[in-house]
């Protein structure tokens, strides 16, 4: 028999403001009974569950600070279609000035949590808003926009946190979604009814999944015509009958918390999950999609533009905690780095790094365009892309700048133990303090810190998904060619040179693949100077991370 599906989960509380705080947020998912296992274990409560405090800590951040004064403009927005007040990570953008808001909220809550996880649900209501959008221009109708408002409106006003169900497990790899000699390899749609569609299929790479309140599949990749059925976009509450979630733990969560070691990943960390559907019924008003397989691909690269857009803040952000991480390390070890060239180079090397590739997700905001369909605002795509490709790239960079300034300490101090062994302890506390106006204890404070961030296994973490969220290296270069104006270039160098290289025949200019790639002219009409580009809000003190 096919599973039943309520159409929204019990809800939330809210505060008079009507947003969440971290406390109704935890109280939210005290109320929903997802099936999740965690290390071979069936989790009771997954707000109480100890493996996952860490990433339950970092999305109370992103409802905790929409009622901090200072951070409560960055953090809200009003969406203009609904009139709605609503958490900056539940905003479909407007204008270049919601990207850039959008941008530095999420650097702001990295800063404090190295990955906050919740913005990836700004990125999927953006592109579902363009691809419905698409879709009903395509078929002549309003219903899919109509569906997506119903539910938009209805996320915002209990303030839900999502998760994104994209990347299905995928099988072989060379293979079509169709090809596969396991169909559920990749989600699909295995019975449609006259209430709704029942899928099934397995979505291998979920942030966050234990401890969201909905589930948003999309497809991850192109369809063609014979994969019809995998081409589906729903949303799924998080304990629908048929799904099952088996996670991983969130960042450090039993390492010594009694001693000190994993300072920060013991309090904030991410799970995933692997999402298993089995014929999981959802119902007409939550389908975004279902089987239209020409608009796949479309609505997977709106969603990627977004996300890497909005990965460049969330790097920035952790960027931040290593530069502030080096320099403490520096004036711990008894040197100025601007005295000392040794450390002055590589911290100065951090810093081109975080900002460069943070000033290019400030770029493709500034020349970001409106959706001629949807109204929403798109970054630009080729510096959001070159921005994540730096910053995917650079990570172990960014790892290994921050070891050269803080030394061997990091990974050769004697572990936390040792501070409390009476045998020990105050030998280790006088030969070991090098700066001193630096008490020891502060000293390994800050190299345990640095080796928590860059040295153990929550820091490869990050580095893993820092080179492939988002997309692996080899798609964002494949979408900067697809999308960068060469053509303009060749136009500009072929002009210099009075002639073309090629000496045109009339009519077949179009078909040289070299000028095929063009774009309107920066600053026109059709540029960058479309209307609706609202000035940014101002930052909060403790954000202001230049100058």
């Amino acid at each position: 028999m096919p599973h039943d599906l309520a159409a929204a989960p019990a809800s939330p509380t809210l505060s008079a403001s009507g947003l969440m705080t971290g406390a109704d947020y935890r109280d939210s998912l005290r109320r929903l009974r997802p099936v999740v296992y965690v290390d071979g274990r069936r989790i009771e409560s997954v707000a109480d569950e100890p493996a996952l405090q860490p990433g339950i800590n970092a999305l109370a951040v992103t409802y905790d600070l929409a009622h901090d004064d200072a951070a409560a403009p960055l953090m809200r927005a009003r969406q203009s279609a609904n009139g709605l007040t609503v958490n900056r990570m539940l905003h479909v953008d407007e204008s270049a000035g919601d990207l850039l808001n959008k941008l530095e909220a999420v650097r702001l809550l990295c800063q404090e949590t190295g990955c906050a996880q919740r913005y990836l649900a700004h990125d999927a209501l953006s592109a579902i808003a363009q691809s419905s959008a698409r879709l009903d221009d395509a078929l002549g109708g309003a219903e899919y926009r109509g569906r997506f408002a119903d539910y938009l409106a209805q996320v915002q006003r209990q303030d839900l946190s999502l998760g994104i169900a994209m990347t299905d497990a995928k099988g072989e790899r060379s293979k079509r979604p169709h090809e596969q000699a396991h169909p559920d390899a990749y989600v699909h749609i295995v019975e449609r009814r006259a209430d709704g569609v029942l899928v099934s299929g397995t979505k291998a790479i979920v942030t966050g999944a234990p401890y969201m309140h909905e589930l948003l599949v999309m497809p991850g990749r192109a369809m063609g015509e014979r994969d019809a059925d995998f081409a589906v976009c729903c949303a799924v509450p998080v304990d629908a009958p048929g799904l099952t979630i088996v996670a991983r733990p969130a960042g450090r969560p039993g390492d010594k918390l009694e001693h000190g070691a994993a300072l920060f990943s013991r309090r904030y960390g991410q799970s995933t999950g692997v999402v298993i559907l089995d014929r999981v019924f959802v119902p007409w008003s939550r389908v975004f999609l279902a089987g239209e397989w020409q608009h796949a691909g479309a609505l997977t690269h709106d969603y990627a533009t977004h996300h890497r857009h909005s990965c460049i803040g969330a790097r920035a952000g952790f960027g931040d905690l290593l530069i502030g991480a080096g320099a403490l390390m520096c004036e711990a070890n008894g040197l100025d780095p601007g005295s000392t060239p040794s450390l002055r180079d590589p911290m100065v090397e951090l810093i081109k790094i975080t900002e460069g590739f943070f000033a290019c997700g400030v770029a493709a905001s500034v020349y970001g365009t409106a959706d001629r369909l949807s109204g929403g605002f798109m970054p630009e795509p080729v510096f959001a892309n070159i921005g994540k490709l730096l910053l995917a790239t650079q990570i172990y960079d960014m790892h290994r700048l921050a070891h050269e300034v803080s030394g061997g300490l990091v990974v050769a101090l004697p572990g936390p133990d040792e501070d409390h062994n009476p045998a020990t302890a105050a030998t280790l506390a006088e030969v070991l303090r090098a700066n001193p106006a630096v008490p020891y204890d502060k000293r390994i404070e800050v190299a345990r810190f640095v080796e928590d961030l860059t040295a153990s296994y929550q820091a490869g973490w990050y580095s893993v998904i820092s080179l492939h969220g988002g997309g692996s290296p080899a798609a964002m270069k494949q979408e900067i060619w697809r999308r960068y104006p060469l053509g303009n270039k060749v136009d500009l160098v072929e002009r210099l040179l009075d002639r073309g290289v090629l000496a045109p025949t009339p009519g077949t200019e179009a078909d040289r693949a070299i000028t095929r790639n063009r774009q309107p002219g920066r600053c026109c009409d059709a540029g960058c100077t479309a209307p609706g580009q609202a000035v940014m809000v101002p930052l909060p003190p403790a954000a202001k991370h230049a100058g």
